[in-house]
């Protein structure tokens, strides 16, 4: 008995627009029916070919005989009394991401992952002792942005305003995705999000932040700081080791050069670690670098590490310090302490389910 191989069904999502109009042409179809699927698929991000109303039904059979859409769904969600929502996403091979809404009075921010774990071992962070399974597709960290979106709209019966790729992963080692994923929520025939709104955030690849400014990647950039000098540094965040803080000075005056942006340093403020006057005037010496701004952070504590948040009047005394010398520093709240809001906290909790 001869067996028939079996056709490995491809994510349409993943096919250029050239080639879909040619896979239209080539099985009969008129060429402007690629356009009217790609606005289904990204535009009104349709789910599966039978929401594609206004494309025949034999079209929409030949799509689902060669095709997948490899959506996310929600598998598990947590609601804070602070009114952040946390979400364990579910991908088409079971592994699971989170992403999380943080509400605020003026935005709404979709705080979404890049990657499924993280290989940069950071030794404050869930996602860090975590191992790396794979990278995101761009269209995976798109639906992280439409699920979150929706529960904003549901929740609050407002729009998302902004976006941060600062869950689990690092963006920048996931280069091609991220980019492609700003391209399509940032397009008139995608989500139409203004570039202005969306940041992406870097534990620090220097090489990668140049590349960013050399493609002009219309979004802003965030250095995850975290320590004023390389020691420190070093000791937290070991990808400081292959990109010390002089590596990274040249990067981000590279990147403001080429693009005029200003960057965002953010920099969790741990008890008895980097919260003194001290390391004030040395993140001070950092932020006459570039053109920049300075988030301080509380801390989410987790199980596998000893950090502690500081004090609130250590932290209130670093922002003065700041404030003093005009540097334009926020104080940005620990959100959903109630529930599991530190990154990577959900998803290792979440059991990836067989796809």
């Amino acid at each position: 008995m001869i067996s028939l191989p079996v056709l490995t069904k491809r994510d349409i999502r993943k096919l250029t627009p050239d080639e879909l109009k040619t896979f239209m042409v080539e099985h009969g179809e008129k060429p402007f029916r690629a356009k009217q699927v790609l606005e289904w698929l990204w535009k009104n991000t349709a789910s599966s070919f039978e929401e594609m109303n206004n494309i025949s039904l034999t079209t929409r059979e030949l799509l689902a005989q060669h095709f997948v859409i490899n959506g996310v769904t929600v598998q598990n969600q947590q609601l804070s009394n602070d009114g952040t929502i946390k979400s364990a996403f579910r991908l088409h091979d079971g592994n699971i991401v989170e992403g999380v809404l943080i509400p605020h009075d003026t935005r709404m921010t979709a705080c979404i992952s890049s990657q499924v774990g993280c290989s940069l071992t950071c030794k404050f962070c869930a996602t860090g002792y975590m191992e790396r399974k794979r990278n995101l597709d761009a269209a995976e960290i798109y639906d992280q942005v439409v699920r979150i979106r929706e529960q904003c709209e549901s929740q609050y019966g407002t729009p998302l305003t902004n976006i941060v790729y600062m869950g689990m992963g690092e963006p920048l080692l996931n280069y091609a995705n991220v980019v492609k994923s700003v391209e399509r929520i940032t397009a008139p025939d995608g989500l139409n999000m203004a570039p202005r709104r969306i940041t992406i955030s870097t534990a620090g690849i220097a090489k990668m932040i140049k590349k960013l400014a050399d493609d002009d990647v219309k979004a802003n950039l965030a250095l995850s700081l975290h320590a004023p000098n390389d020691t420190k540094r070093n000791e937290i965040m070991p990808i400081n080791e292959a990109n010390s803080l002089a590596a990274l000075k040249e990067a981000l005056q590279y990147y403001h050069q080429k693009t005029g942006r200003k960057v965002t340093y953010e920099y969790i403020v741990f008890e008895n670690f980097n919260d003194t006057l001290e390391d004030a005037a040395e993140l001070y010496t950092i932020s006459k670098w570039l053109p920049c701004k300075v988030n301080l952070i509380e801390y989410n504590p987790i199980e596998n590490a000893d950090y502690q948040n500081a004090e609130a009047d250590k932290i209130v005394a670093f922002h003065k310090y700041l404030a003093d010398r005009g540097v334009q520093t926020n104080i940005r709240r620990s959100r959903g302490k109630d529930i599991d809001a530190a990154c990577g906290q959900l998803a290792v909790k979440e059991k990836p389910v067989a796809a």
